[in-house]
């Protein structure tokens, strides 16, 4: 059972420091409560709050890892280096790829509410 204790508590903690040190973190945070807010007023169904969240999900989770990397180069290649510099690029254009994908999920669940 410590293993499972420890496992949840090294995720918190990487939520924290994913909360603490990207500014984009806590901009998609802060975004997601606006979305649920404006999902519930419209009155979206489970199956749409479903297909909502899961793509809440993807974008989280990818700029967590975009986060990981970028704490991962940094530490190995302190200065410029164009190849870390392509790394990175290729990392957060993964997480504008999600996002993206949520947009239009969240756009197609939303015009029906509002037509």
């Amino acid at each position: 059972m410590s293993g499972l204790t420890n496992g949840f508590r090294y995720a918190f903690k990487g939520l924290c420091l994913a909360w603490m040190r990207g500014i984009n973190f806590r901009i998609e945070i802060l975004s997601v409560l606006l979305v649920l807010t404006f999902a519930w007023l419209l009155r979206f169904s489970p199956a749409e709050y479903t297909v909502l969240i899961l793509a809440i999900t993807l974008v989280l989770a990818a700029e967590t890892f975009n986060t990981a990397l970028e704490e991962l180069c940094d530490k190995f290649q302190p200065t410029h280096d164009p190849h870390i510099e392509k790394i990175k690029d290729l990392s957060a254009a993964a997480v504008l790829i999600t996002a993206l994908g949520a947009l239009c999920v969240g756009i197609a669940i939303t015009i029906p509410h509002v037509w």
